[in-house]
């Protein structure tokens, strides 16, 4: 009683499988390439990644199978175009970092509607545009999971689910459907939009994998490691540390507001089963790990990744030094694309200890502006945080996290819960487990960390202010 789960991200592609008991074995890992010709513009090739996506996931299959079904998780917003007949690609895949739509984004909203670069509407449109300007072709749009699951399928199946379909910027506020106005507005006929499904449920059969596997669990990659997590219910909330970080959090209902909270987060559709729509609310900083790796590649303070947990463990403080990780702007709760980097209260006697573990502290000092606006915004109470992602590897960073938000941090001891989460999806589509909640009761934790102090919030505040508008004309952009 096994699932197969594929796992893309925006730098490489997994696939595994998971046990009956949440055991991931057999994990085999392709790296993606993406293509990046100018600033803002950030590409991939999809049929490259189908290709990657097929070959971990036969190898995954031939070493642990035989298994009950297939999940599918995925970075979110990312858009592919592809011809319906040929099932080609009509370009390179636009990712969903990718800023190149941010004017159209703007002249939108000076008619009423609110898009973002990162959504796929506006990328979609682009698409269009270039290669069916009189909207006479036969074109299928998809995110990557939706590309997926139609390469899987031999090009019999066109589906995304309610929780990828939710980020796109194409759907009713409800997620009941596509939203009819922004399609007329962008020029999208709905024969190119796929089917909205279920999270959870079969969708489709992958003819092109051996055994020909149900897919039963398509899910987008930050639902999914809160699944995977096992917040199922309202006030359970995770935060994901990659490139950047998100804090995702289940709640009651939807949020009141359509587009964005006065704290910065957004709605999600957290995942649909049986035609029910459990919601959440999402709030996100842009830079955490790739700060890390600008302290590696950037100024050669540490080895590796890996080295900052020793180095910053090794004084008891930052010296009075302050970080603001803002190398590409501040998302939740001000999103001012001009902010940048901040360090305060350097002095000659600085270290490169207390750099390190100033970086650190001011990664978790975010942490807590996340949790902070996903509490107002939702109207909930989060007793706990689960953590998930690479940093959470590094126990001085989760002290600090702790620390900064003054509650209990759980890390996950399968740090990538992402593919967790579509395996529980998939599997109780198909009889692995009973029940959503009979799978999440398998995910396991590490030692819950515990505050041991207090930072000085007040005074990080205060540089955080000094880190906004320092680009003055990106800082005027607001979506």
């Amino acid at each position: 009683m096994s699932v197969l789960v594929i796992d893309v991200g925006s730098s490489s592609v997994r696939a595994a499988v998971v046990r009956v008991d949440g055991t991931v074995d057999h994990q085999h890992q392709r790296h993606l390439s993406d293509l990046r010709p100018s600033p803002g513009v950030s590409e991939f090739d999809p049929s490259a990644l189908a290709a990657a996506a097929l070959d971990v996931a036969t190898a995954a299959l031939h070493a642990g199978g035989p298994v009950q079904a297939l999940g599918i998780t995925a970075q979110r917003a990312s858009t592919i175009v592809w011809d319906r007949s040929s099932g080609q690609p009509v370009a390179p895949g636009i990712s969903w970092q990718d800023l190149r739509t941010a004017g159209r984004c703007l002249a939108l909203a000076a008619k009423g509607l609110r898009l973002t670069p990162n959504q796929s509407a506006t990328k979609l449109a682009y698409l269009l545009d270039l290669f069916d300007a009189d909207r006479s072709r036969d074109l299928c749009f998809g995110t990557v999971e939706c590309y997926l699951v139609w390469v899987l399928s031999g090009g019999a199946v066109h589906v995304t689910d309610a929780s990828n379909a939710g980020v796109t910027g194409l759907i009713l506020d409800d997620a009941s459907d596509w939203d009819d106005h922004v399609l007329e507005e962008l020029h999208v006929a709905r024969r190119t939009l796929p089917r909205i499904s279920d999270s959870t449920g079969v969708v489709a059969t992958a003819s092109a994998l051996p055994g020909e596997l149900p897919i039963a669990g398509i899910i987008g990659d930050q639902q999914s490691s809160l699944i995977g997590q096992a917040c199922l219910a309202p006030s359970e909330a995770k935060a994901t540390f990659g490139t950047g970080a998100m804090l995702d959090c289940v709640t009651a209902q939807r949020p009141a507001f359509s587009a964005r909270g006065e704290r910065g987060t957004f709605p999600i559709v957290a995942w649909r089963q049986s035609g029910q729509v459990t919601w959440g609310i999402e709030a996100i900083m842009l830079s955490a790990g790739s700060c890390i790796e600008w302290l590696r590649a950037g100024l050669g303070l540490i080895g590796d990744a890996a080295e900052s947990d020793e180095i910053a463990g090794s004084v008891p403080d930052a010296g009075g030094v302050i970080f603001i990780p803002a190398l590409g702007g501040l998302g939740t709760p001000t999103w001012d694309f001009g902010a940048r980097g901040t360090f305060v209260g350097l002095d000659a006697s600085t270290s490169r200890a207390e750099l390190v573990r100033a970086v650190l502290e001011g990664i978790a000092q975010r942490s807590a502006d996340l949790l902070e606006a996903a509490e107002a915004d939702g109207q909930v109470s989060v007793a706990t945080l689960r953590v998930d992602g690479g940093m959470t590897a590094n126990a001085t960073f989760l002290q600090l996290l702790a620390d900064a938000l003054q509650r209990p941090v759980a890390p996950a001891l399968v740090r990538e819960a992402t593919t967790l989460g579509a395996a529980y999806l998939a599997g109780t589509a198909t009889g692995v487990w009973s029940s959503l909640r009979e799978a999440a009761a398998t995910a396991r934790q590490g030692p819950v960390v515990e505050p041991a102090r207090r930072l000085d919030r007040e005074r990080w505040l205060d540089a955080r202010e000094r880190s906004l508008r320092t680009v003055p004309a990106m800082s005027a952009i607001s979506f």
